[in-house]
Order: structure tokens, then sequence, then C-alpha cells
């Protein structure tokens, strides 16, 4: 388990594993059937009492450190408590539920880890890229809010996020869908009626946590209908979001970089985020 603080600031030595005996449906013992929480920790002065698990992209084949690594140390610079997932994938021999199973697990220890090291259960968010934004999207439409008399502590908790925030992110399996991503996650011929339970603007429900979403119409690889398709969903659950498109920007840019530069989302992020309470 965690200790209650690490260095602030810094990336623990080690991640620390959803399962340490073990993931259920592992397909072995290599470093990749393990799945793990790395934290990164705001100095005491900055902590805002907040946690965000953070759900990189990579076509559930990879995971891009930019949108893990990247992305906690920008949250940590605005005091929040970060953990970035290392979730199992297609590449791998993976398919759903698996990765649903290690990303609710990995919630569910974020609000029980919030509990014990005095900061706000009830400010828990989830952030995901691309196909992390799809597992980020699924999990706050698939969630449940635990089992009060589990013999694991960490199932008692509930694995719905407080929000949601999605990049650039995969949403539905249909018409708009990232092809990669479907067949990765489901395989080449999956029944239709799994393709629709993971087409997650089918999903939303009054339920469903607020969303902060944002896209580029340039986008060549995740098209922006999938965003475009999930803000309607929530929309017509009557479910708070915050959708931001842009008309320039390739697929994947994170927070940019000296080559490409990203639309100004952080910064309209960090506003939702304080409208939302999340931050103050």
């Amino acid at each position: 388990m965690l200790s209650s603080f690490l260095p602030e600031g810094l990336t623990a030595p080690e991640a620390h594993l959803l399962w340490p005996d073990g993931a259920p449906g592992a397909l072995g013992s290599r470093d990749e059937d393990k799945p793990s929480l790395t934290p990164y920790l705001p100095t005491s002065e900055k902590r805002s009492g907040a946690s965000m698990l953070i759900l990189p992209g990579g076509g559930y084949n990879m995971l891009a450190p930019h949108e893990g690594e990247g992305f906690a140390r920008w949250f940590v610079e605005q005091g929040v408590t970060c953990y970035v997932l290392k979730y199992r994938l297609g590449s791998k021999g993976y398919r759903h539920p698996i990765m649903l199973q290690d990303a609710a697990r990995a919630l569910r220890m974020v609000r029980a880890w919030a509990r014990r090291d005095g900061l706000d259960p009830a400010r828990i968010g989830v952030i995901g890229s691309s196909a992390g934004g799809h597992l980020a999207s699924t999990l706050a439409t698939h969630f449940d809010l635990g089992v009060p008399s589990a013999a694991d502590p960490f199932d008692r908790e509930s694995s719905r996020p407080d929000l949601a925030i999605l990049c650039y992110p995969v949403i539905t399996f249909g018409e708009f869908a990232h092809v990669g991503s479907r067949e990765a996650l489901l395989g080449k011929t999956p029944p239709a009626e799994l393709v629709r339970s993971l087409s997650n603007e089918l999903q939303v429900t009054p339920s469903t946590p607020p969303c902060f979403l944002w896209h580029t119409v340039a986008d060549q690889t995740v098209p922006v209908e999938n965003s475009l398709l999930f803000a309607a969903a929530l929309r017509r659950a009557g479910v708070p979001f915050s959708l931001h498109i842009y008309e320039s920007g390739a697929h994947g840019l994170g927070f940019g970089d000296a080559k490409r530069a990203a639309p100004p989302w952080s910064d309209q992020c960090l506003y939702w985020l304080r409208e939302r309470k999340f931050l103050p």
C-alpha cells in the first residue's frame, strides 16, 4: 500500500500493484500482466485535497508517456494528487472487461487513499486521452457504487469518478469509430451488443459525472464526432459538461511541444475545475 506521503512532487520509486497477489484474469507474470498505479504528489503547501486518476492513450496497444507522467506533473503544479494507471493492453492479449476492471480498481484505490491521507474522497477525477479517453468515459458510464460488505476494503468504494476530463477521446464504436482501438479492446468480430455497450454515447445517464471534453476538427485519427456525440448525450441526460472544439491540431497533442502547439485547453480546463469547486 502507498505510504502516506512520498517525496513531495516526485514520482514514487516504484509503482503500486492493483492486486499484489496477482491480477484477476492475468495471462502470466510478466510486467505487462501487472496493472499498477504510480503516484505524483504536490507539495504540502499546494495540496488542494483533490485527486486525479490518469489514463494515458495509445489505442489500447501502448501507453503514451506524455499523456501519463506529462499530465501528472502539470496537475501536481495545480495542487492535485495524481496517480497514473498502467492498465493491461490489447497488444498483450487482453480484451474487455480487463481494462475497465483495472480502471475501476484504480479509482476505488484512489478514493480509499484519499480518505486515509486526509484528502477529499468526493473530489476524485479521471482524465483520459484518445483510447484512454474511451476508458475514462467507460468508467464514467459503467461504474458501480461498491459493495459495503466486501472483505477487500477497496471493493467497498465506489468506482464512479466525480468528474471526467476527456482529451480527443475515442467514444463510439459505430460509424465514427477508431477501428484500431475497437479491435484492440474487443477483437476483430465482437458481438453487436458488446459494440453497443462500449459505444459510450449510448450509455450516458443522469448519473454520469460532469465532463470536460476537447477535440480538434483536424483530428485525422479519432474523428471529432466522438466528442460531439458524447456531449449531445450528456446534454440529453442533463449532465453538466464543457465542450471545446478547436479548428486546428493533430491527434495526440496533449500539452503540445516546441514543434506542435496545442490549443489552450489546459487554461479552460482549470477554469472549469474551479467552476466545479474541484479546485479552489
